[in-house]
């Protein structure tokens, strides 16, 4: 940033300034990449659940439980039983999910099994209102 306080030929004339004020630019800059900033979207890779809230008494008698066994070529099982297709898996998570007092269902994937046929389980339950879901046998996935 300069100042022209006089010339130093003596005349009346200022002398021209040829330096460029930056500050103005620099302004504008520091303004456009503080808007540039704020708008960009935050992105947000997340899963909502629906957390029950803490419940510091025993259950007065022992949860139903499902276990959903999930194999490695995409087979599921129901409580021990091949489920033949898709169909006869939703009539049972639908079995479950119109019962009052839901019963618990754990999905247990095989360690090779296909990320796709745990999500499709997953969403299945999740569209037909399966509240009580958990996903157990996951120390086999620490190796």
């Amino acid at each position: 940033m300069g100042m022209n306080v006089g010339s130093s030929s003596g005349g009346d004339d200022p002398e021209t300034m040829l330096d460029v004020n930056t500050t103005p630019l620099i302004d504008v800059m520091l303004v456009l990449l503080v808007m540039l900033i704020i708008t960009i979207p935050i992105q947000l890779h997340s899963v909502n659940l629906d957390m029950p809230p803490p419940n510091n008494n025993p259950p007065p008698q022992d949860p139903v439980v499902h276990e959903v066994a999930i194999d490695f070529d995409g087979t599921v099982f129901w409580d021990g039983n091949a489920v033949p297709n898709h169909a006869a898996l939703e009539a049972k998570m639908a079995e479950v999910a119109a019962t009052p007092d839901q019963p618990e269902v754990h999905i247990k994937p095989n360690k090779l099994a296909e990320y796709g046929y745990v999500a499709n389980v997953m969403a299945s339950a999740q569209r037909l209102g399966v509240k009580k879901m958990a996903m157990v046998g996951n120390e086999q996935f620490l190796n």
